[in-house]
């Protein structure tokens, strides 16, 4: 049998909790450290926004770790979102759905750790500052507390898992977009539908939660428009709603509110989350 180590593991969340299990399981010692109250990471439902700065470009801004709206749900049907000897797919919380809702994940992510005893060696309320190697190849690792003031300890090994949901990628090079006169969201900062009702809004991107996100705030909001990177897109509106038209890019945007895309202008001033 190798050696027992010490480990590190920055996050708990997914990776670092099926990290942390399977360390465990091999004997090695291990400290888990997060710098929220508690697991799950992105997984973590906030209905908090970061109001002031809702591109988050402001490095001061007090940022909220949650990413995910209300009505989130996987995008990976039941039997895929388990492991494979603890399946989410003979767990009951509730929600029959194939494709289950933020909180139930979470739940079963509670599950997971108390099952297999990693929830004793996480260290919450704990944001790792500083890793740094020594030349007797172990590391240096030094963490703070919501307390105040900073720890360190020696680790031989050390496994980063702290995700890449928060800090957002923001669309800065549309042309015209520093003197756009609407209002800009970034997803990070979506939530809910109804701070959308009558307005016009355009989503920048093609990815999951752009696609959700366009189909929930077209029930309250007066026209969504999607606009798309590639260059096959068809411009058209979208199959099964009245409201929401799908675009090819931005080509520019204009100080009183026009936005106009490669395909067409929208005369109003839409919100871009």
């Amino acid at each position: 049998m190798p050696d027992s180590l010490h480990v590190a593991v920055i996050g708990a969340s997914v990776s670092g909790l099926v990290t942390a299990r399977e360390l465990l399981r091999e004997s090695h010692r291990v400290t888990v450290f997060e710098k929220s109250d508690q697991l799950g990471g992105t997984w973590v439902y906030d209905g908090r926004v970061e109001e002031g700065d809702c591109l988050d470009l402001d490095p001061s801004r007090t940022i909220f770790h949650s990413s995910i709206y209300a009505s989130l749900r996987t995008n990976l049907p039941r039997p895929l979102m388990g492991f494979s000897d603890f399946k989410l797919e003979d767990k009951s919380y509730g929600d029959p759905r194939s494709f289950p809702g933020h909180a139930e994940v979470l739940k079963f992510l509670q599950d997971f750790t108390n099952e297999f005893g990693v929830t004793e060696v996480i260290r919450f309320n704990s944001e790792v500052l500083r890793v740094e190697p020594q030349d007797n190849n172990v590391f240096v690792v030094e963490w703070r507390t919501t307390e105040g003031g900073s720890e360190e300890a020696v680790f031989d090994a050390v496994v980063v898992c702290n995700g890449h949901h928060t800090e957002p990628r923001v669309a800065d090079d549309v042309p015209g977009i520093e003197e756009w006169s609407g209002k800009q969201v970034h997803s990070h900062n979506y939530r809910i539908p109804e701070p959308y009702q009558d307005q016009v809004v355009v989503v920048i991107g093609s990815g999951a939660s752009a696609f959700d996100i366009s189909r929930e705030i077209a029930t309250t909001a007066k026209e969504v428009h999607l606009s798309l990177r590639s260059k096959d897109v068809k411009p058209t509106r979208l199959d099964g709603y009245e409201n929401i038209w799908q675009h090819i890019m931005i080509k520019r945007v204009f100080d009183d509110g026009r936005v106009e895309f490669q395909d067409v202008t929208i005369p109003t001033k839409p919100g871009i989350p």
